[in-house]
């Protein structure tokens, strides 16, 4: 096991700066002391930028034309002008809070007459988003059902608060596409569909960089609608000549050395290089109007055209809420920004190894975020490793809590993501194993063979998040297949 403390494995250690680099820091360092590092650190580079604009979300409440009920579910005590001002309230919160500009119809569907009218009018001026809210048993849903059918390619929630729907009274919207329906007692619930359909939104207009190749161009995917815009490899070590070792880098360099629990076997000169490669990812970044990054890194290692590889750069990145992913791996890059846009929180992608012995998973990879409980959580314990691969530069090592409920996640192509979930059962070192700094061992829930489990590269993220992921998926109309 590791200890907690703060040593330096050879010479060279951070924590020996001479007079002139302490000076030349001191006054990047003050002003962090006044701002809080972690936050200072990120406001000192180019920030990429935000995905444009507001979307529109339609609501739409379908009850009778009544003051009141009597007998029969939601009941006389079922308030109905309260019920309608508490659900608005709600949505007009969420709408704040997610930036989203919703058009609330207050009259009641309450008619075939009506019904064909709100149809007509989504047709004409189609809203990126669409909340049904039901506010009766019987009445609502026959009128439901044909908005649902007839609406077009809308994302829409059909939110039945409790007492407006009993088993039969949802089958008829279960299979079509593009329709989640949330059955629930929880009307704050009605916060994370707000959430889904602006997650829709970002998605469709996000612009992931993926830095591989020689050529300049943009693939827009179908399904989740993310632009892929490829940057020739060879500019990103043509930027990193040009970082220079600024009191800024300095003083991101310094965060980590103070954060981390142990440093074993990088320098003082690994951390800036590392810190470099940060600097780099978010100018280009900003200079491409995208939204995350992704690189093919090995081949700049293995030919040492960069001196330290970006692993920490997208520990940084992943841990803001942005995207940094390894191997130009866009797929995972997609996995990542779902998982930030939904949950508050970043993933680890990493490299799947079976274990045939306990029937478990084992993942590793040389970056790994520390935000893993969410941004706005303390983070993880980190030890400052080199890349195992290269033994070079700095990839961090950070531990895993034993016995956190995981979920393992990941796009296979736009148009689907594997899902499943675990428990984390223990952190991995490196040596006596061989493979990446981070490494952890999962036992995997409704596998009966590690061998079979899905895909490569997926992510492991803090949380039970299978129920809420199938969600958005039934809404952005993406396909789910069982890990």
């Amino acid at each position: 096991m590791i200890k907690a403390n703060k040593t330096c494995a050879k010479a060279g250690c951070p924590f020996m700066l001479n007079r002139r680099s302490f000076l030349a820091g001191a006054g990047a360092l003050a002003a962090a002391a006044n701002t809080g590092l972690f936050e200072f650190a990120s406001s000192l580079f180019a920030a990429e930028p935000g995905t444009p604009g507001k979307p529109v979300v339609g609501v739409v409440f379908v009850r009778p034309d009544v003051k009141g009920y009597w007998m029969g579910w939601p009941g006389a005590a079922y308030d109905i002008g309260e019920r309608q001002r508490h659900y608005t309230e709600v949505l007009n919160s969420a709408a704040e809070k997610f930036k989203v500009q919703l058009d609330i119809r207050p009259e009641p569907l309450a008619d075939e007459s009506a019904v064909n009218t709100c149809l007509s009018q989504l047709k004409s001026q189609p809203p990126n988003g669409l909340v049904v809210i039901s506010m009766s048993l019987n009445q609502s849903w026959p009128h439901i059902n044909k908005i649902a059918s007839e609406r077009g390619n809308i994302p829409t929630i059909v939110f039945s608060p409790m007492g407006t729907s009993f088993t039969s009274h949802l089958q008829g919207t279960r299979d079509i596409p593009g329709v989640y329906v949330a059955a629930t007692q929880d009307i704050e619930w009605l916060n994370f569909g707000v959430r889904m359909l602006r997650t829709i939104w970002d998605m469709e207009h996000t612009r992931m960089c993926v830095v591989q190749g020689d050529k300049a161009q943009d693939q827009k995917l179908d399904v989740i609608g993310t632009t892929l815009h490829y940057v020739p490899r060879r500019r990103y070590p043509e930027e990193f000549r040009k970082v220079e070792d600024s009191d800024e880098v300095r003083a991101l360099a310094d965060f980590y050395t103070k954060q981390a629990k142990k440093i074993v076997e990088p320098t003082q000169r690994d951390i800036m290089n590392s810190v470099k490669n940060y600097v780099v990812a978010k100018r280009i970044m900003a200079a491409e109007n995208c939204q995350g990054i992704s690189l093919d890194c090995l081949p700049l290692v293995e030919s040492r055209l960069i001196p330290a590889p970006p692993c920490m750069a997208w520990l940084r990145l992943n841990d803001e809420g942005s995207v940094g992913a390894c191997e130009a791996e866009w797929n995972s890059a997609n996995s990542l920004r779902l998982t930030s846009l939904l949950f508050d929180r970043p993933g680890f992608m990493q490299d799947p190894a079976p274990n045939t012995v306990n029937n478990t998973l084992m993942g590793a990879h040389c970056s790994c975020p520390t935000k893993l409980d969410g941004f706005d959580k303390p983070p993880a314990p980190l030890i400052l490793r080199s890349h195992s691969e290269s033994n070079t530069g700095v990839a961090p090592q950070v531990l895993w809590r034993e016995g956190q409920k995981v979920t393992v996640m990941k796009f296979q192509g736009p148009e689907s993501i594997i899902l499943g979930t675990g428990r984390m059962l223990r952190n991995i070192e490196t040596p006596p194993a061989g493979g990446c700094r981070t490494s952890v061992e999962l036992e995997l829930d409704d596998v009966a063979d590690s061998r079979d489990t899905k895909g490569f590269h997926q992510l492991f993220i803090y949380g039970d998040l299978e129920i809420p992921f199938k969600a958005y998926c039934r809404l952005a109309g993406i396909k789910v297949v069982h890990i």
